[in-house]
């Protein structure tokens, strides 16, 4: 929440949301590993409270150019700060030009508000949405924001086919794996098995790992960002030929959100699984695949909410 307060610092202005005490809030965690609590909305939720100016000294007149409030849906490039893309702006005048001489209140509401894209903070790039109040002043405006979480859900995936792959080289090794979906929600377990077809040389070491690969501009301008989410080690050991190997791997216990494609255009994050071989004189061997990641309606919203809010498909593939 940042809040820059005028000249003289006459007064205060604050933001209550009307249903502040009942909508749930999430935790988001900053630029400085600070940590607050947002509130969360879906696409199509109403925003509506109050906002309150309280002025330091009652009965001294607080002369102003208007109030308004706007909610916002921006885009902010951290190696481009000084340009924020706007996606939403929404605004309401509060009150024409004129004096306050004491503290007061002004509702406001902008209602079914479509808000298309999930909140995410990564490496490199921010999309939020935010309620601002302005106090219009001659000299240093009073400005106010308070930062809104926004989830955005799916429905279930009409095709999820099983996904398989193989490494390999020649006349030396030949492993398949084969897992149950391509396509999981957020607190979903990924079911797979690992097969191996030949064995002819050494391996001491196997993991699974999830990559976050979030990619920011387009054109010579494009810039990759990957990060390792997570890390589950299959096999210690070297396998024979003709073993299979389990795999369950519970999405829940890592910090994911859902492939988003091309925001806006402007950013895309998509997530890999990463399969690394490791033989006794540490050749390292790879295999990369990409899974989708959606979010699931939570059970604890509305039947008739829900329906709102799910009807964003799957992401584009």
């Amino acid at each position: 929440m940042v809040s820059w307060l005028g000249y003289g610092n006459s007064a205060t202005v604050s933001i209550v949301l009307d249903d502040e005490e009942t909508r749930t809030k999430v935790p988001v965690l900053l630029e400085d590993d600070a940590k607050e609590y947002q509130h969360l909305f879906y696409d199509g939720d109403n925003v509506t409270g109050k906002v309150h100016i309280k002025l330091k000294q009652e009965g001294k007149r607080l002369e102003h150019q208007g109030v308004k409030i706007e909610f916002l849906g921006q885009i902010e490039i951290y190696y481009d700060r000084g340009n924020h893309y706007e996606f939403v702006k929404l605004d309401k005048d509060l009150a024409r030009p004129g004096d306050l001489t004491e503290s007061c209140s002004f509702p406001f509401e902008f209602l079914k508000v479509v808000k298309q894209y999930e909140s995410y903070t990564g490496r490199n790039v921010r999309l939020r949405y935010f309620l601002r109040v302005t106090v219009s002043r001659r000299l240093v405006d009073i400005i106010h924001e308070k930062e809104l979480m926004v989830h955005q859900l799916s429905s279930y995936p009409e095709t999820n086919s099983s996904l398989k792959m193989e490494v390999g080289i020649e006349d030396c090794l030949h492993i398949e794996f084969e897992y149950n979906r391509s396509k999981y929600h957020l607190n979903d377990v990924i079911v797979g098995k690992i097969y191996f077809i030949l064995v002819r040389i050494k391996i001491k070491h196997m993991e699974l790992s999830i990559i976050k690969r979030e990619t920011t501009g387009s054109g010579p301008n494009t810039y990759n960002e990957n990060e390792q989410i997570s890390r589950y080690e299959i096999m210690d050991g070297a396998p024979v030929r003709g073993e299979s190997i389990p795999i369950r791997l519970f999405l829940s216990a890592y910090d994911l959100t859902p492939t988003m494609k091309d925001v806006n255009k402007k950013f895309s994050v998509r997530y890999y699984l990463n399969l690394v071989l490791v033989d006794e004189e540490d050749r390292r061997y790879f295999k990369q695949q990409e899974i989708t990641l959606w979010r699931k309606s939570p059970s604890s919203l509305k039947p008739e909410n829900r329906g709102v809010a799910a009807l964003e498909t799957m992401p584009k593939t």
